[in-house]
């Protein structure tokens, strides 16, 4: 058990009989002294949001996830499939997958997470690597300040990159914002 004040985004508490996880935390000092922590959460199995407002010495369950290094195998409509070193399947629904469908790819290694033995979702690396499909050529000229053009991956995701980019190009892609951070 932690007290509110100590909850920080990214951590996974139970909220009811749902496990959660914490997108924001605000803590603010009001009148009197009176200390809250307003927590906007996710839920874990539910995907619906929310948001609590605590006291900052309230009492919140922290909730501890296990990690499995996988990697990804094959799209079973409407399931993710999984597998770890020793062969071993794990499935996790499209619903759970979030911005990590955007950089998948066959053979990729993950982090699946597992809630009560069952795997709810997928971390995937902090950057990646991926080949440009297709892009607008690069205009002459056109280099006043930072420009930024739209190129498309194989998995249909867009990035915004730099003017000099290229078709048929490898980038390397921060997962976490999305955006473009060099060429490869």
């Amino acid at each position: 058990m932690k007290t509110a004040q100590e909850i920080r985004a990214g951590n996974v508490v139970m909220h009811g009989k749902d496990p959660m996880i914490v997108l924001r935390a605000e803590y603010s000092r009001g009148g009197r002294n009176a200390a809250t922590v307003r927590l906007k959460l996710r839920g874990l199995l539910s995907n619906t949001g929310t948001e609590v407002v605590f006291r900052a010495d309230d009492k919140v369950e922290q909730v501890m996830l296990d990690h499995k290094d996988c990697t990804y195998s094959y799209f079973a409509d409407p399931m993710y499939v999984f597998m770890d070193a020793d062969y071993n399947q794990y499935e996790v629904e499209s619903g759970n997958m979030g911005d990590a469908l955007n950089y998948l790819e066959d053979g990729m290694p993950v982090e699946v997470v597992f809630y009560d033995g069952k795997a709810i979702s997928v971390e995937v690396p902090t950057s990646v690597e991926r080949e440009v499909i297709w892009t607008e050529p690069a205009v002459k000229g056109d280099t006043s300040g930072k420009v930024l053009k739209p190129a498309k991956l194989a998995t249909g995701f867009e990035v915004p990159v730099p003017i000099f980019v290229a078709q048929g190009d490898k980038i390397e892609i921060d997962t976490r914002t999305g955006e473009y951070r060099r060429r490869v």
